[in-house]
This record gives C-alpha cells, sequence and structure tokens, in this order.
C-alpha cells in the first residue's frame, strides 16, 4: 500500500487474469530467492515506474487464484522515493486515488475490507 502526500492511495487496474480490469494494489509473485521487500520494489517499479522503500507488514490474506489455486498475499506499506507514474507490465493503469474514488471504482474481491480493517485506509 502506496500513499501519495495528499494522502491519495495508488491503485493499479490488471490487466491480466486473476481479475483482469478490476483495481487493485500493485504486486505479484515472489521470485525464487527474492525476500518480500525485494519483491516489492521489484514489482511496484514494473507495474507503476515508482520506486519506493518497503516498510511494515500489513497484513496476509488468502485469495482465490486461477484454475482453483489459491494465492497468498502479504500486504506492505511501502513509501515512493522516486520515478514517475505510468502504469506498465501487467498493469493496465495506474492512479492515486481517494477515499471518494475508491468508493467508486470495481476493486478486488475484500481488497476495501482488508485495507479499513488493518486501519490503512480510507484515512
Amino acid at each position: 500500500m502506496i500513499k501519495d502526500a495528499d494522502g491519495r492511495l495508488l491503485l493499479i487496474r490488471r490487466g491480466h487474469e486473476p481479475a483482469a480490469g478490476l483495481w487493485s494494489l500493485p504486486g505479484g509473485r515472489i521470485e525464487p530467492g527474492e525476500t518480500d521487500e525485494q519483491a516489492v520494489r521489484r514489482e511496484v517499479l514494473e507495474e507503476t515506474n515508482l520506486t519506493v522503500e518497503c516498510r511494515r507488514l500489513l497484513g496476509r490474506v488468502r485469495l482465490p487464484g486461477t484454475a482453483g489455486t489459491v494465492m497468498e498475499v502479504s500486504d506492505y506499506l511501502a513509501v515512493v522515493t522516486g520515478g514517475e507514474l505510468a502504469a506498465g507490465d501487467d498493469a493496465a493503469d495506474a492512479r492515486w486515488v481517494t477515499a471518494a474514488d475508491l468508493a467508486g471504482l470495481p476493486l478486488t474481491s475484500g481488497l476495501a475490507g482488508y485495507l479499513t480493517a488493518w486501519g490503512a485506509y480510507p484515512a
């Protein structure tokens, strides 16, 4: 989870399954040999063109994947340290959103609830 100086949340619109077309936090798979923190930095850069510093773990969830698989997702707080926002890799779009914007977007299943439960958003 990444917020800008105005408190807006960074979301990407997923370009591929699972959940293609829905809005979510930037993220993806951990590559062999990577730490969670390294994966956060790489995935955010690939999907948004932003460099980040990974901070604390917000929470973990299990979500349905493709073909009956289950994804274990760890969401971290991160802070932008450079770059200019631009969608890339498997993100169809990327944008900063307010709490009001968030309510009107088609989000991945459970995202709003997880963010609220973790006290992460809206804030």
